[in-house]
């Protein structure tokens, strides 16, 4: 049987970014299905509320302030992110390694208010159904919010060794950044559901 060459494709890069990488697929569906169990947490919340005499049960409103701060520090910390995933494109390593330093103390921040905001929510974990949700849902953000830092230091440290002439490095911050967005957009509805709605 004789072969014949249709198309050479020795000079095309081993690696893709943003939809022509496969790591950017993974991490779209990593964000579905996390945003699946955002989406039940909230079901569930909502669900409870419907067949308690009253909501909150049994506790306060929770105190709203370290969850406003760090709402609007995750809603700032998207501008250098958006930035970052910029630079990241046009493979500008001077700059992405002070975005990436940048995007870890912006992740850690978020974690040091969070500490508050469980102390603020006037209810334990097990005291009710209203006090396991809530702090189901805190949970499962923070846990987010750990992951991407856990990711963002690993990056950052990877871009400052040899490691950051490998090219498909880019494409890992990209991704990363497209994770913390997530992270930010996901945070919104469960703020609403654990502080305002209580509220209305």
């Amino acid at each position: 049987m004789k072969e014949r060459v249709v198309l050479d494709v020795s000079k095309l890069p081993l690696h893709g970014m943003g939809t022509a990488s496969l790591t950017w697929w993974g991490t779209c569906a990593f964000m579905l299905i996390e945003g699946s169990g955002f989406g039940l947490a909230i079901a569930v919340y909502f669900y409870l509320m419907s067949i308690a005499k009253t909501w909150p049960t049994d506790a306060p409103a929770p105190g709203i302030w370290p969850g406003t701060l760090l709402t609007v520090l995750l809603l700032a910390s998207v501008v250098p992110n958006v930035v970052l995933s910029r630079l990241a494109c046009r493979q500008d390593l001077k700059r992405v390694r002070i975005g990436l330093i940048v995007m870890s103390a912006l992740g850690t921040l978020p974690l040091i208010l969070r500490f508050f905001e469980f102390q603020v929510l006037g209810v334990r974990w097990d005291d009710n159904a209203y006090g396991s949700i809530i702090w189901v849902m805190l949970g499962l953000h923070t846990t987010h919010i750990l992951t991407d830092l856990i990711d963002t230091l690993v990056l950052t440290c990877l871009m400052f060794s040899r490691h950051a002439d490998n090219p498909r490095r880019y494409g890992d911050v990209q991704d990363n950044a497209l994770y913390w967005n997530f992270v930010v957009v996901a945070w919104i509805p469960l703020y609403l559901c654990i502080y305002w709605v209580p509220r209305l």
